[in-house]
């Protein structure tokens, strides 16, 4: 029976089925919109944790499912009944947007383990693990499944309308007239609050829950869709089994899947993962490295999948950060840490015996980590985590605010305040979020917080796998009216890093620190020697330092440089092999 034959009925019978049908089609066609626009945003999100790219993956993203999409609803054109294939369609939409992230997720992890198994299969030594050929390209390949499901899920909603259009059409010839505008106003509305969802909802949750919350109302529709054309859908009760067995596999995936998921995700890294957290803004991932013999174990801390410090070695790190800036001031009297939140730069600043520090971080859950004992983290990493730090968060001369760092600083601002020293100890440019705080404007608003006579230090990134960015980071903060000076050490977990340490008048930093015979206060590793000679660079380190910009509010320079120079040194997964 054709769908136009269906359409059968007296008048007024029709009429009162077409207003029932009508608003519970639209209702569905505006839950799956707002389904699909989740869908975008949890593979989008999850691709830029594993490309380490989130603007390139998002707009990738994004665009390859716009263009599947339009691809799908060409296809739908092609399927005979618009009832059975929405049925069908719908419960292919739940099992694939519920399984994408978990399944890409296993094969990276595989992908990343495999050496490692050859490895220890043929007895070859850890220095010699198995690259290139097949397995280089299984691990090359696999970072891209994110794409591979985007396209596909893509295809799959792209066929919601064209089908959802050719069932009301089928129900009732009236509404042929504004049959698209009425659909497209609904799937609009529906995508406006699947978006308010993900940012104020699922953002704050797991990524697999997500995926499978998202995925049950695609199966909601499936069954509502089932119920309400019974008569109309071919192999009907095969399709209702369908989606029973997956009712069952998504109860599965809510329940165990995030733990599956980051047990996968934990293969990336070289030590064990011994907690794993996800806030609203990033993945926090926790390492511990057994030493035996006595000796602390080695703890990691992982933000989306990059390091942030190695507890054998942050303390080289947090030395070169602090100390050359507090020698390099005045005074010492109040201090301003943008970034920071694990309290491991604030212990070194203590030190110094400030009067006031006030410690900016917009992640609330990350603080919370390093300033009191987390239930749910094992006893022996809060411990050890409370010790590296000091328990400085909780010094009563501390004022910790949470809030983004270019709004936050505006509200010091207005409030009149000054401040001795400014670290800025945030994560390298590689996201765009980030490249607004290495701005030109962003280091003009900490000109105005610096005192005439302090001075201000930024963390660098590499000045020897990103001198580009390195150097942009050092004209941007000159362009904002800063004397400016950069150096360098090496901290092992991380390899060359470096530094830029501003004034606002006076001498320059370097000026300030050539003279320095002895280190106010007492350090294991930093000497007056070692940070004399961390401003010598090789000869010809600037010669192509005018050819490089300065990153300018909005011009996202140093977001470009800092991505083409680790995608090209680095690469994207190596990270996680070298790292501690």
């Amino acid at each position: 029976m054709t769908e136009s034959a269906l359409n059968t009925g007296s008048t007024n019978q029709e009429r009162k089925l077409s207003w029932f049908d009508d608003t519970l089609l639209l209702g569905i066609m505006a839950v799956l919109a707002g389904c699909g626009l989740i869908y975008e945003y949890l593979l989008s999100h999850y691709a830029g944790r594993i490309l380490g790219a989130l603007e390139a993956a998002i707009y990738t993203m994004i665009g390859l499912m716009i263009v599947s999409m339009g691809v799908g609803a060409f296809a739908a054109r092609k399927i005979r009944c618009a009832y059975t294939g929405f049925a069908v369609l719908e419960l292919s939409v739940a099992l694939c947007g519920s399984l994408a992230i978990l399944i890409t997720a296993a094969v990276i992890g595989f992908g990343q383990q495999l050496p490692l198994i050859i490895a220890s299969t043929l007895g070859l030594p850890p220095d010699q693990l198995p690259e290139g050929g097949f397995i280089g390209l299984l691990q090359h390949l696999s970072e891209y499944l994110p794409y591979f499901w985007g396209i596909l899920l893509g295809l799959m909603i792209g066929m919601e309308i064209p089908l959802i259009a050719r069932v009301r059409q089928s129900l009732c010839d009236e509404h042929l007239m504004h049959n698209a505008g009425t659909i497209y106003g609904a799937d609009y509305i529906g995508a406006g609050i699947g978006a308010a969802i993900w940012v104020t909802f699922m953002l704050a949750i797991d990524i697999q829950l997500a995926a499978a919350l998202t995925a049950s109302f695609n199966l909601l529709a499936g069954f509502i869709f089932i119920w309400r054309f019974w008569d109309r859908i071919k192999f009907v009760k095969v399709l209702l089994v369908g989606h029973f067995i997956a009712s069952g596999i998504l109860l599965l995936l809510a329940w165990h899947g995030p733990g599956w998921e980051q047990n996968f995700n934990n293969l990336l890294y070289k030590d064990q993962v011994i907690y794993a957290k996800s806030t609203r803004f990033q993945q926090l991932t926790f390492t511990e490295r057994l030493r035996g013999s006595g000796i602390d174990p080695v703890y990691s801390l992982y933000i989306n999948g990059r390091l942030q410090f190695s507890s054998i070695d942050e303390h080289i790190y947090h030395a070169f950060l602090v100390h050359p800036t507090m020698e390099a001031a005045a005074r010492h009297d109040k201090v301003l840490i943008i970034g920071g939140g694990d309290g491991l730069g604030l212990k070194q600043v203590l030190k110094w015996q400030p009067k006031h520090v006030t410690l900016m971080d917009l992640d609330k859950d990350l603080l919370a980590l390093f300033t009191s004992h987390d239930a749910d983290m094992p006893k022996r990493l809060s411990q050890t985590l409370l010790k590296l730090n000091g328990d400085s968060l909780n010094d009563p001369r501390v004022e910790v605010l949470v809030d983004d760092a270019f709004n936050g600083v505006d509200k010091l601002l207005k409030k009149g305040e000054k401040y001795d020293v400014i670290i800025v100890d945030l994560p390298d440019p590689s996201h765009p979020d980030l490249n607004k705080l290495y701005s030109d404007l962003f280091y003009k608003k900490l000109k105005e917080l610096l005192s005439a006579d302090g001075a201000l230090t930024v963390q660098s990134t590499s000045p020897y796998h990103a001198p580009k960015a390195f150097i942009s980071v050092g004209k941007t903060l000159a362009l904002a009216g800063f004397d400016v000076s950069q150096y360098h050490h090496n901290v092992p977990s991380f390899g060359e890093w470096g530094w830029s340490i501003a004034t606002a008048s006076g001498k320059n930093a370097k000026a300030r620190l050539s003279n320095i015979k002895q280190l106010s206060i007492t350090d294991d590793w930093l000497t007056p020697g070692l940070i004399k000679g961390a401003f010598e660079f090789p000869g010809n380190f600037y010669k192509d330092i005018d050819k490089i910009q300065a990153n300018r509010i909005g011009s996202m320079q140093l977001y470009q440089y800092h991505q083409q120079a680790w995608d090209e040194n680095q690469g994207v997964m190596i990270f996680f092999k070298n790292s501690t």
